[in-house]
């Protein structure tokens, strides 16, 4: 059957933004400001201001921005970080590639953001940094880790790649640790027509140094302080997201109301929706629920033209690219039952009012319910 409820629709979103987006990409195009440039400071300045930071470093993709975050706070060889085995393999890779050691922690099994008490366990003598994901656009919960971080003089990074304007006790994501490191991957909720990513902090200093990181290590052309990178953001792509961060209010408030229907309806057929804790705002990249017969539910609902996803099937821990971490099933349960129970459910701001009504309706069926 063909789909007529897609798990994710992305033309529709830019098909109504097309002048606008053609008269940004035009722009660059009578500057020849391809690689940084105005559009990119313009757009620095203007996602620092939503997130509620003096700065955010605009760079080429999500995974930069993490990378230039964790070295600028001196992960290197030896060293370890306490994160999350349940979020994209980005988040621990990008500590492998400076030589550095991921060390999981259990996930919270109502967030599925890292627990704090297992992550203050899982700090040793050769901690560098706490790397918490805020997924599936919900923050962690970011009070008892800033203590955790305080305590043991370590670096706190978000990974907030899925997590833009999302909020923590009044404060946006990106504001709650030392930096934030967001993605502008095509489909998340703020979105490049390419890859994209930025680091936002409140310290002017290490601003200044992950402006270097992205740039070669330079501080003035042609003279390298440092080993660095090639991470700068293009000129288009900072010109397509100053137009569609004006979107991102109505786009967030468009994804909490699909989700507060679901939320709605769910419990008519046995079902919990995602939790938002106490004090955050979640913005719902990903829309999961717990289901049994995962994927025959989800054939089912394939059946009847609606898409779904897994996001993530396998956690990180046993990933074959980590096997040398010596991790085995069962070590971090919370974690292996979210990626084996989770099915997403279509949601993103352009899904028709009715959708959720037939999404659950249909789902409901293919439970037997």
């Amino acid at each position: 059957m063909p789909t007529t409820i897609p798990f994710l629709d992305l033309p529709p979103q830019n098909r109504a933004l097309r002048p606008a987006l053609e008269a940004a990409l035009r722009r660059v195009l009578d500057s020849g400001a391809f690689i940084l440039g105005p559009e990119v400071q313009a757009f620095e300045s203007e996602f620092a201001a939503l997130c509620g930071v003096e700065h955010a470093v605009a760079v080429n993709s999500g995974t930069s921005a993490l990378l230039l975050a964790l070295a600028a706070a001196k992960v290197g060889p030896g060293d370890e970080v306490v994160t999350t085995p349940f979020s994209f393999i980005a988040t621990a890779s990008v500590i492998c590639h400076l030589g550095a050691r991921p060390v999981f922690a259990d996930i919270d099994p109502l967030s599925y953001c890292l627990d704090p008490e297992a992550a203050a366990a899982a700090v040793s003598e050769r901690t560098r940094a706490l790397l918490p994901v805020h997924l599936f656009g919900q923050p962690a919960d970011m009070a008892p880790l800033r203590k955790i971080a305080a305590r043991h003089g370590l670096a706190l990074i978000e990974d907030a790649a899925q997590a833009h304007a999302a909020e923590y006790q009044g404060r946006r994501a990106g504001a709650l640790g030392d930096s934030g490191c967001f993605s502008f991957y095509p489909t998340k909720n703020l979105g490049a027509l390419g890859e994209g990513g930025m680091v936002t902090t409140a310290d002017g200093a290490l601003a200044e140094q992950l402006r270097s990181l992205r740039d070669w290590g330079q501080q003035r052309k042609y003279i390298h302080a440092q080993l660095a990178w090639n991470a700068r953001m293009e000129g288009m792509q900072g010109a397509v997201l100053r137009v569609k961060l004006r979107q991102l209010p109505a786009w967030t408030a468009a994804r909490r109301a699909h989700a507060a229907r679901y939320a709605e309806l769910l419990p008519g057929i046995g079902l919990a929706a995602p939790c938002e804790a106490p004090q955050r705002l979640h913005v719902y990249h990903v829309f999961n629920v717990r289901v049994p017969r995962r994927a025959q539910v989800r054939e089912a609902l394939a059946e009847q033209g609606i898409g779904t996803g897994i996001v993530y099937p396998l956690p990180l821990h046993l990933q074959p690219a980590f096997a040398e971490l010596g991790h085995a099933p069962g070590a971090f349960p919370e974690a292996e039952r979210a990626a084996q129970e989770l099915l997403a459910l279509p949601i993103y701001p352009e899904l028709p009012e009715d959708a959720p009504e037939r999404v659950v309706k249909a789902l409901g069926q293919a439970l037997g319910r």
